[in-house]
């Protein structure tokens, strides 16, 4: 109840209550460099890396969430006095957190969670039926969004329609899903049509498969944007594993899948090396990456129901993407000879100090 009030009060506080619409569709590197210096200052003490990213220059702060869910936590800045922006932390150094990577099976992308006796999570990212994405991400978009939505209405109310939805690695994965779900509820009128949400992820893993990426990408033309670190392994994962089942329902292996008793010695071995590795793949994961890593969730979230798993795991590069490309001085600051950190290309810092060259 009091961080309610006191939300309120600085709402009233720090900008005028009758603003136009600001945001602007297209990837805008100044609004992206004060959304990076935001993510810089979403930190802990001992994890902010005020030393090495700026200040955020055009923004103040309006309120910080709680920890909940698998350890996700999310900031609201005012940009401007006009655009709010709700950037998710990414992973921190607990097994919780590193738990919502790990949970990387799918499930359909329009379905429910449940997550707690009182806890329902009645979703729909896609309508797509072929749609599935990421459930470690999923839980965590569930127990954001519940926090998030009484902000976003609070802000509309008094005269906030801007929204930019943000986030760097885990934060970049959940924040593709929260625009995804937050697209959903305009379109069920549960939220406003003039809302206008813009989403930054930096980092981020793949959230989900092509189906969900083909109409995640359709509802977000030219208002959401991944950037991506060429030397950063992250946004390569979860690792992808392609069946012909994941292909759309007419194509030329379907009829042969059909009639393979029918067919010569050959061509049945050949159709069983296309078929059994990729599908064993699956499985595997699905064993390992879900059924195992569901009983940990369940040891924090312990009355948490393992939903039934999308049986694929072809995870693709989702969103309009800004490449950084490291030039010669980066390659000799990062220097991969001298510094065996796993994590040196993933960090914020690289990330910010790749975008200014942008402007160069």
């Amino acid at each position: 109840m009091k961080k309610n009030i006191l939300f309120t009060f600085i709402l009233c506080t720090v900008f005028n209550l009758t603003i136009a619409q600001h945001l602007n569709p297209g990837f805008d590197l100044n609004e992206y460099l004060e959304v990076l210096r935001i993510n810089g200052h979403l930190y802990g003490p001992d994890e902010r890396y005020e030393d090495q990213v700026d200040a955020p220059e055009h923004s103040e702060f309006i309120y910080k969430s709680d920890e909940m869910g698998l350890n996700n936590l999310y900031e609201i800045w005012m940009k401007d006095g006009q655009t709010a922006v709700f950037c998710t932390r990414g992973s921190v150094d607990t097994d919780l957190s590193w738990l919502a990577n790990l949970y990387a099976v799918m499930v359909p992308a329009k379905g429910e969670l449940k997550i707690d006796t009182d806890f329902v999570f009645d979703y729909n990212l896609a309508d797509d039926p072929q749609a599935a994405v990421h459930v470690g991400y999923l839980i965590s978009t569930a127990f954001l969004s519940r926090d998030m939505l009484p902000r976003i209405k609070e802000l509309y109310d008094k005269g906030i329609k801007d929204i930019i939805v943000a986030g760097h690695s885990q934060g970049g994965g959940i924040s593709y899903l929260l625009t995804a779900y937050f697209y959903q509820l305009q379109q069920t009128e549960e939220l406003p049509a003039d809302l206008r949400f813009k989403t930054y992820c930096t980092a981020a893993p793949k959230p989900g498969n092509l189906y969900f990426a083909y109409e995640y990408e359709n509802n977000t033309s030219g208002w959401a944007y991944q950037i991506v670190n060429t030397k950063d392994w992250v946004p390569q994962t979860p690792f992808t594993v392609q069946k012909y089942e994941d292909l759309p329902s007419r194509n030329p292996v379907s009829p042969i899948a059909s009639t393979i008793k029918k067919q010569g010695l050959k061509k049945r071995i050949a159709f069983r090396m296309l078929k059994n590795p990729s599908e064993k793949a699956v499985v595997n994961y699905q064993k390992i990456l879900g059924h195992h890593v569901s009983k940990m969730i369940k040891e924090y979230l312990p009355n948490f129901e393992e939903p039934i798993y999308f049986p694929s795991n072809n995870y693709v590069r989702t969103g309009i993407h800004i490449v950084l490309k490291p030039d010669k001085e980066y390659l000799q600051k990062y220097n991969e000879e001298k510094n065996d950190n796993s994590m040196l290309h993933h960090s914020l810092v690289p990330y910010y100090q790749l975008s200014q060259k942008i402007k160069e």
